[in-house]
């Protein structure tokens, strides 16, 4: 019998089972792959290390800083801000026709790029950013307004709305066109005022991290453990049977599958309408290189571009939409020594409908036509990385329904967030993209603030409060 059965080893569930293991839970991680880390892992192919999910950590904050999401979640893992091997970006870039806005971890950049490139627009930049609460003071109990009707109360051109929500929709928005005004100011804060960072080693050295604090606190990881379905007694959870017929019983259940996932593994299922599933996923392509970007003048940590007269942030028709996307380059951070190989990964809005229907044979052929495709559209933005190029690989939506388990391969999730966490069974609770908290920070975020509020309500009046988020 545990006290709490976690469903995911990505990185909320491993900071919730961390948190949870500290005051002397019994605590299962359940994983349904061979390996943990969910949407944000690794893997290898020929020989060479490839990250999934990560381009860069947001809420970067230097060494020493006690205020933030990144504090904050090092201070209630206990782990060291050195753990996680973070080096700031060099600069980003977000590049629209006819126009281009550099922002870096110095938010002061974006502004003085915004007083030159649109001078009427900055003093309701300026009030804007000025309005951003703080993240303790956000109210996360409901979606709120558009993103986009708050910013017209500032800004009143439409390139520049486009050109700041581009990065921020790419980087966490499950919402078609919009996202949720929390949401921006959350997302806003931790890309263009806290920063961009990385450790040298990927995705792989914080997951390493994080299973290795879990364990020692004598919390337990079961791979190859997918569940089948939730077992349910009137208004409470009381186990998980595993796809092989093992039962486990539990007190609680935190579910990081998503909403809609978790709603059908309940027996019987939760209602739970199909609008709820997410729709919004990528195809991404990485291309190793036989040299460093900077050998070629590409200096920039990450482009997002946009070529069309506005940005259309949707479900694509076709297998992708090559009218925008983000050129990362994992070298162009400010690592102590370089890293041994170049990289460049290129990501685009894509159909899930359309991947899953092709094919095997077609499948693989159009994963190499989209991969021509997505690196002539970047390197209209980039210097040209194809000459230099030594081995590629491509993701597809299908690929992150095989690895995620979410419903259309869905990156963020549903568009509809559970920021209390909560579900219809008083003991079910969700952490992760559909709780509303993404990327690396907020996942882990996510974990630690459903397991505060959740499971550790009884300490919720000493060092626990719940935290908010990148």
């Amino acid at each position: 019998m545990y006290d709490t059965i976690i469903i995911g080893g990505g990185l909320s569930g491993l900071a919730a089972g961390i948190r949870l293991a500290m005051y002397d839970r019994r605590v299962c991680i359940l994983e349904r792959h061979t390996t943990i880390g969910g949407l944000n892992s690794y893997y290898w192919l020929g020989g060479r290390l490839y990250d999934v999910g990560l381009h860069a950590v947001t809420n970067y904050r230097p060494k020493g800083t006690k205020r933030g999401p990144l504090a904050r979640v090092l201070r209630q893992l206990r782990i060291s801000w050195d753990e996680l091997h973070l080096s700031e970006q060099l600069g980003s870039l977000v590049s629209f026709p006819g126009v281009q806005l550099e922002f870096s971890n110095d938010l002061a950049l974006l502004e003085s790029q915004v007083a030159s490139k649109f001078p009427r627009q900055i003093d309701g930049f300026r009030r804007m950013v000025a309005s951003l609460k703080d993240y303790e003071e956000l109210d996360l109990t409901s979606s709120g307004p558009s993103a986009r009707e708050m910013l017209a109360s500032y800004l009143d051109d439409p390139l520049l709305v486009d050109m700041l929500l581009c990065p921020l929709l790419y980087y966490g928005s499950a919402r078609e066109r919009d996202m949720d005004w929390c949401q921006f100011q959350i997302m806003f804060r931790s890309i263009y005022c806290d920063g961009l960072s990385r450790p040298a080693e990927g995705i792989k050295i914080i997951l390493k991290t994080l299973t290795r604090k879990y364990k020692s606190l004598g919390g337990e990881l079961r791979l190859r453990s997918g569940v089948q379905r939730l077992i349910t007694a009137g208004d409470r959870v009381t186990g998980v049977v595993l796809e092989d017929g093992t039962v486990l019983e539990a007190s609680q259940v935190m579910s990081s599958a998503g909403w809609f996932e978790t709603a059908q593994m309940c027996d019987p299922p939760l209602p739970c309408k199909t609008d709820e599933a997410g729709q919004l996923t990528f195809v991404e392509s990485i291309t190793m290189l036989d040299r460093q970007p900077r050998d070629f003048d590409f200096h920039k940590t990450i482009v997002f571009y946009n070529d069309s007269d506005r940005f259309d942030w949707k479900k694509p028709d076709g297998l992708v939409d090559l009218r925008s996307g983000g050129i990362s380059a994992p070298n162009n951070f400010a690592y102590d020594e370089p890293l041994a190989e170049g990289a460049v990964r290129v990501t685009s809005l894509a159909n899930f409908d359309r991947w899953r229907e092709l094919p095997v044979d077609e499948y693989r052929r159009q994963k190499q036509i989209c991969y021509e495709a997505m690196v002539a559209a970047a390197v209209r933005h980039v210097p040209n990385f194809r000459p230099y190029a030594k081995a590629t690989d491509v993701f597809t939506p299908t690929t992150i329904r095989r690895f995620t388990s979410h419903a259309n391969g869905a990156v963020y999730g549903s568009p509809q967030k559970r920021y209390d966490g909560r579900t219809p069974l008083k003991n079910l609770f969700l952490c992760g993209s559909d709780q509303g908290f993404v990327g690396i920070i907020g996942a882990m975020v996510s974990g630690l603030s459903m397991a505060n509020a959740h499971c550790l309500s009884e300490l919720a009046k000493t060092d626990v409060q719940p935290v908010v988020p990148s």
